[in-house]
């Protein structure tokens, strides 16, 4: 019985070898997905990450009673140890005018996604979304506001000891949003002792973490309040002391879909609080500079409006030999369809690689 995650499902060892190259950067679930697929294909894979240990945001911002941390450890051991997969952590690959993204803390070395398209076969892009977005509200820059990136990192690489600095503590946390991410932050506020608050700005119904989460932090002690919206973060001396709400109520369904929250005039109510933490949303981070269209004309890589990396049908960019998967090229979405996306994104770089190699058939 297997009871950690095992990355090369597809095959017991690693029983042939070529000649090829593949750098995948960015050790995340879809990134070490598509590792253990091609390390299974025979093919020599080189791993690239920021981060002092491999795993992505499946380890550092995932709390441990969710995903443990030794089942993700064993299966990166594995690709490793059994299956010849090479890491550069610590290493962050980046094209163009870096910008410092959430996570770049154990950053030691930069290498250019040019330099890295060069000396490999073929290139797959799983960098994830390592960019929180937040509202800007007045307040906001007040120390004591976090997003939920940024807290549930802190306690992971505390957690790791990676770092000797403790994570924020306080006795009322006041987290804003209704996805994963907010309910892990919630949840972790309330272990560490704190009145934890979950507000949403519209209802339990359309929170895209489910309402079956959100009951089951309500059962753990998590005060959820639904259609309400912030609109300012009152602060003293620079740091937080409440954060002023505006009471909702859902109107006809705005771009997403969803029943758009209209502010009621006059509703105002403000919740005391020494620490706010955003669940607010992620940007896909793709490793070159966003701005720069000379830069992504001459790599071949073109962004949506999201800033997430566009692809074809065959998870390829406008860069033949550059690939990208998981949600650097979806957006924020859960592990499965991370490892998922990076699996099929390992399939057709192997067909892209074998019919490459294919000989023209003589003509008669």
């Amino acid at each position: 019985m297997i009871d950690y995650m095992k990355f090369t499902f597809m095959c017991r060892e690693k029983t042939s070898i070529n000649n090829y190259k593949i750098a995948i950067i960015g050790a995340g679930p879809a990134g070490l997905a598509a590792a253990g697929y091609l390390s299974c294909k025979g093919y020599n894979v080189f791993m690239y990450d920021k981060q002092p240990l491999a795993g992505g945001l499946m380890l550092f911002a995932i709390p441990s009673w969710r995903i443990p941390l030794e089942n993700v450890l064993k299966g990166i051991d594995e690709l490793r140890d059994k299956f010849g997969v090479v890491f550069f952590l610590k290493t962050k690959v980046y094209s163009g005018s870096d910008k410092h993204e959430e996570g770049d803390d154990f950053v030691e070395h930069k290498i250019s996604l040019e330099e890295v398209i060069d000396k490999y076969d073929a290139v797959l892009i799983t960098t994830g979304t390592w960019l929180s977005s937040i509202p800007n509200l007045t307040g906001v820059e007040s120390k004591g506001v976090y997003t939920a990136l940024e807290y549930l990192y802190r306690f992971k690489t505390y957690e790791l000891k990676l770092t000797n600095e403790k994570p924020p503590y306080a006795d009322r946390v006041v987290v804003i949003g209704g996805g994963y991410s907010a309910i892990d932050a919630a949840e972790q506020a309330l272990r560490t002792g704190a009145e934890s608050y979950l507000v949403y700005r519209r209802t339990i119904k359309e929170a895209p973490a489910g309402v079956f989460e959100i009951k089951r932090i309500e059962r753990e002690g998590v005060n959820f309040i639904e259609l309400a919206s912030p609109i300012e973060i009152v602060s003293s001396g620079g740091s937080v002391r409440g954060v002023k709400f505006q009471k909702m109520q859902l109107g006809p369904p705005d771009e997403s879909g969803r029943p758009k929250p209209i502010p009621i005039p006059g509703s105002e109510f403000i919740i005391e609080t020494d620490l706010v933490i955003f669940a607010t949303g992620e940007k896909s981070t793709p490793p070159i500079d966003q701005g720069s269209k000379d830069l992504l004309d001459k790599l071949g890589i073109r962004l949506n409006k999201y800033g997430s990396i566009e692809v074809n049908e065959l998870m390829q960019t406008g860069n033949p030999k550059v690939f990208a998967a998981g949600d650097v090229v979806n957006g924020p979405t859960r592990i499965g369809p991370a490892i998922k996306s990076g699996l099929y994104a390992a399939k057709y770089l192997d067909n892209w690689i074998q019919t490459k190699t294919l000989k023209p058939v003589p003509q008669l």
